[in-house]
C-alpha cells in the first residue's frame, strides 16, 4: 500500500468542549502522563535502515488513550455496539469492557447492544437493540461467541443512519474484520454527508489476523492455542497408524497466519500450505511427491492447510459469494484428501488417512488470557477515541502500541503473510517441505 501522511490523518466531529470525568493526572511538559495529548505519534515502520532513508520513515499514526478534554457530554451521550461477520474469541471481553469503560468511568448512561450484525442498524428488519446493563454483562466475558448475535452482509447506510438518528445514537462501536469495516466506513460517510455529531469506532476483529494496521487481532493467539491444540491429537493419530498421514483444514481465506503459526507452535507438522504459495500437486518437487517422500522415510506426516491455499488447482469449481461480498472457496481440505488418497492407492503405497476440520469449533471457544488482556486495552481505547470525537476510526495495534487508523485507509487492502518474513521462513525450515515460490492472488 502507497501511503502518504494524508492517508493517516484521522477525523474529529470539531472542538472538545467537555473536561474528562475519568479524574487522571495531567499531561507533563514532555507529553508524558495520563492523558493523551493529541501531537502524540507511533513510527508506522519500527525499521529504519541510516544508509537509505525513505519516505516512509514520516508516516506517524496517532497513538491512542483518554484525552484530557472530550467532545461528547457523557450525561447525554446514547451509545451502540454492534459484531458482525464470523465468530472470534473474545467478542463478548470486547463488548463487556466497552461497557464497564462508557458507564463506570465516562458515567454515560445508556448502552445498546445491536442484534444481528448490521441487521440490527436496519428499522424494517425489527430487531430491537438489548439495554445493556451490569447484570446483563456481568459474566459474558467468560463466554464464547457473542451474545448480540451476528450477521454477514452490507445493509443500506442511509437506512442504518436513519435509526441511528431515531435512536438518538451518538457513538457506534463495530466489532468486526474487513467486511465490518468496509461498512463501518458507509456508515460514517452517510453520518458526515448528514452533518451529524455521531462518531464511528472500528474495533478490529478477525481471527485469520489480516487487518492492515493490526499487527495482532483479539482472538488469534487463542485460535493458535487451540489449533496447536488439535495439531497435537492429529500427530498422535499419525504415529499411531501404518503410514499415517494427519491432514488439518484451518482458517485463513486470504492470509496463512493461523497455519503457519500453529505450525510452528506445534513442531510436528510436515506441511504447511498457506493462501500466498501456490503449491504443485504434481510432478517434480510437488506436494504429493513430497508427501510421498516424508512417508517412506517416516512412515508418518501431518499437514496443515489453511482454507484457501491451493484454490489455482479448483479453479473449475464453481464458486459463490457470502454476504459480504467475499468469494466462496472450494473446500481444499477435501479436494486434498482425496487427492492424497488416490495418488497413494495409484503407487500401491498403503496408508492411513485422517481428515480434520476443526474450524467451527476453534473460533467459538472463550479467549484465552492473552487475548482477554488485548480485548480490554481495544476496547477502552476505543471509548476514549469515540467520546474524544474521534470518527471513522480503527484501533489498531502497532509496533506494541494501540494507534488510531482512519477506516478508509485500512480497508483500502487486506494483509497476508509476506512470504519472505522470518515466520514463513521459519515455517520453511521447521517442516522441511519444498520453498516453492510465491504467486498470491487475492480476490
Amino acid at each position: 500500500m502507497n501511503l502518504t501522511a494524508r492517508d493517516l490523518e484521522i477525523a474529529a466531529l470539531g472542538p472538545c468542549r467537555f473536561e474528562s470525568p475519568l479524574g487522571l493526572s495531567t499531561v507533563r511538559g514532555d507529553g508524558r502522563g495520563n492523558f493523551v495529548t493529541e501531537e502524540r505519534r507511533i513510527h508506522l515502520h519500527a525499521e529504519k535502515c541510516l544508509d537509505a532513508p525513505g519516505p516512509e520513515d514520516d508516516l506517524l499514526l496517532e497513538k491512542t488513550g483518554p484525552r484530557r478534554r472530550i467532545f461528547f457530554d457523557p450525561e447525554a451521550v446514547t451509545a451502540a455496539i454492534v459484531t458482525c461477520g464470523g465468530l472470534c474469541p473474545g467478542l463478548n471481553n470486547v463488548i463487556r469492557s466497552l461497557y464497564l469503560e462508557l458507564t463506570e468511568n465516562y458515567g454515560v448512561r445508556k448502552v445498546l447492544g445491536i442484534r444481528n450484525g448490521y441487521q440490527g442498524l436496519v428499522a424494517a428488519n425489527r430487531l430491537e437493540p438489548l439495554l445493556l446493563s451490569e447484570s446483563v454483562v456481568e459474566d459474558i466475558h467468560k463466554l464464547g461467541g457473542t451474545i448480540l448475535g451476528t450477521s454477514r452482509g452490507p445493509q443500506d447506510p442511509v437506512a442504518m443512519v436513519d435509526f441511528l438518528e431515531a435512536r438518538g445514537i451518538d457513538l457506534v462501536f463495530c466489532l468486526g474484520g474487513d467486511g465490518t469495516q468496509r461498512g463501518a466506513h458507509d456508515l460514517f460517510t452517510e453520518v458526515n454527508r448528514r452533518g451529524l455529531e455521531a462518531a464511528v469506532i472500528g474495533l478490529p476483529k478477525t481471527i485469520d489476523n489480516d487487518i492492515p494496521f493490526v499487527d495482532r487481532s483479539f482472538g488469534y493467539l487463542t485460535a493458535l492455542e487451540e489449533a496447536e491444540r488439535v495439531l497435537r491429537g492429529a500427530h498422535v493419530e499419525a504415529r499411531s497408524a501404518i503410514n499415517g498421514i494427519a491432514l488439518v483444514k484451518l482458517m485463513g481465506r486470504h492470509a496463512g497466519f493461523i497455519a503457519a503459526g500453529a505450525a510452528l507452535a506445534s513442531g510436528d507438522v510436515d506441511f504447511a500450505l498457506i493462501p500466498e504459495i501456490e503449491f504443485p500437486l504434481y510432478g517434480e518437487g510437488s506436494f504429493l511427491g513430497a508427501l510421498h517422500r516424508r512417508i517412506i522415510e517416516k512412515g508418518r506426516a501431518v499437514v496443515v492447510v489453511a482454507e484457501g491455499a491451493g484454490q489455482h488447482h479448483l479453479a473449475d469449481c464453481e464458486r459463490e459469494h457470502d454476504a459480504s461480498g467475499n468469494r466462496g472457496h472450494a473446500d481444499v481440505g477435501l479436494f486434498l484428501k482425496d487427492e492424497i488418497a488416490e495418488h497413494f492407492r495409484t503407487e500401491n503405497l498403503p496408508i492411513t488417512l485422517k481428515y480434520i476440520d476443526p474450524s467451527y469449533v476453534i473460533r467459538s471457544v472463550p479467549a484465552n488470557c492473552a487475548d482477554r488482556l488485548l480485548c480490554d486495552q481495544i476496547a477502552r481505547h476505543g471509548v476514549h477515541a469515540a467520546m474524544a470525537g474521534k470518527t471513522d476510526v480503527l484501533i489498531g495495534f502497532c509496533n506494541g502500541n494501540l494507534v488510531h487508523v482512519p477506516i478508509g485507509t485500512v480497508v483500502r487492502e487486506s494483509k497476508t503473510l509476506g512470504v519472505e518474513d522470518d515466520r514463513w521462513v521459519n515455517v520453511q525450515l521447521a517442516t522441511g517441505q519444498p520453498r516453492w515460490g510465491a504467486t498470491l492472488h487475492v480476490e
